[in-house]
């Protein structure tokens, strides 16, 4: 009888344990606000995902609290996920939405010994989850000199890009050092909306290192006018919907076996996609709640109505899958670090 009863006791402890954390982080939540801080323009891509965030995560976090979402632009997101890591509050109130980009450029700081340039460390950071997984393009006005991948070869393209430790600055920048592309850049736009008006101008011819997602919420019509060609996917795998239009990967024209492998490695981080992430240090009951919360937030049936609506891919990954990521990407061999790091410094053709 005693055997009997202290298993009842325990099995009792265990099932409420969960309530009380549960208890606990809507006890915190409750009336007060959380401000998801995304590390570039508004407007842009991942702008976008972090407001369609915003509008539905707060009915799934014990508590409800608001959600408010503010921009803090410069150095490719490393400004954002500096003021994350150093300033901003611990106790998950603050979550950043930061450029997959800026995550591995941080990674490869870490693991070249290099922590001077940043101010942070994307090592430590808390993983909530990604809205999907980016798949990368270059673009190029229909009417530029350069009509395939093939031919920018051998022919020059000037195309926009914002600053190192962007997607849109530092993937060409590999595609001239390891596939011998002849792309010239005029960099300083803020973000992509800016380089898409300047596309639109006739500024610039195209752009590289463009989120398929953000080219279809952005600029839906571009495909549908012929407006702009797809000139290489930017990934190891590729998309479907783009392979089916024929459009080759960039890493088949690597000039070696060698550059394959460290194209590879960078666009890995590509799967971080559309990340949402916590500074170091935050509750754990927090944490699991809000990683709870944005798994249901992305089986939202309104959010994915209004992500058709708006064109937006939806197609998440966890938090825990995130952060094995990470530690995946942490192991990588230094040589091989700094291979990547040099592909990505810029030379004009």
């Amino acid at each position: 009888m005693w055997w009997r009863l202290a298993c009842v006791v325990v099995a009792a402890a265990l099932a409420h344990e969960p309530a009380s954390a549960q208890d606990s982080a809507a006890q915190f939540y409750k009336g007060k606000q959380i401000t998801v801080i995304v590390g570039s323009s508004a407007g842009g891509g991942y702008d976008i995902y972090a407001r369609l965030l915003s509008r539905h995560m707060p009915k799934h976090i014990p508590g409800n609290p608001a959600m408010v979402v503010t921009n803090m632009t410069g150095a490719g997101s490393n400004a954002a996920a500096a003021h994350l890591f150093n300033v901003a509050p611990r106790d998950g109130t603050v979550i950043g939405a930061l450029q997959n980009s800026a995550v591995l450029d941080s990674l490869l700081d870490a693991l070249l010994g290099d922590t001077r340039r940043l101010r942070h460390d994307a090592t430590k950071f808390v993983h909530l989850g990604s809205a999907t997984i980016d798949h990368y393009v270059c673009i190029a006005r229909a009417d530029a000199p350069v009509k395939s991948f093939k031919e920018l070869l051998t022919r020059e393209l000037i195309i926009g890009a914002s600053q190192p430790g962007t997607s849109t600055r530092d993937y060409p920048a590999m595609l001239n050092n390891l596939t011998g592309t002849k792309i010239r850049l005029v960099s300083g736009y803020p973000g992509t909306r800016e380089i898409t008006l300047a596309i639109e101008k006739d500024e610039v011819k195209g752009l590289c290192g463009f989120s398929w997602s953000s080219l279809k919420a952005q600029r839906p019509d571009w495909l549908q006018s012929g407006f702009i060609r797809v000139l290489v996917q930017e990934h190891d795998r590729g998309h479907p919907d783009i392979s089916k239009m024929g459009v080759p990967l960039a890493v088949d024209f690597a000039t070696t076996p060698e550059n394959r492998q460290v194209m590879e490695l960078i666009y890995s981080s590509e799967t971080f996609g559309r990340p949402y992430m916590m500074s170091p240090g935050v509750p754990a009951e927090r944490v699991a709640a809000l990683r709870e919360a944005f798994v249901k937030t992305m089986r939202d049936e309104e959010l994915l109505a209004e992500a058709r609506r708006i064109g937006v891919v939806i197609d998440p990954i966890s938090g825990e899958e995130l952060q094995a990521l990470a530690e995946k990407i942490f192991a990588t061999p230094a040589a091989m670090v700094e291979r990547a790091k040099q592909a990505m410094e810029y030379k004009a053709p």
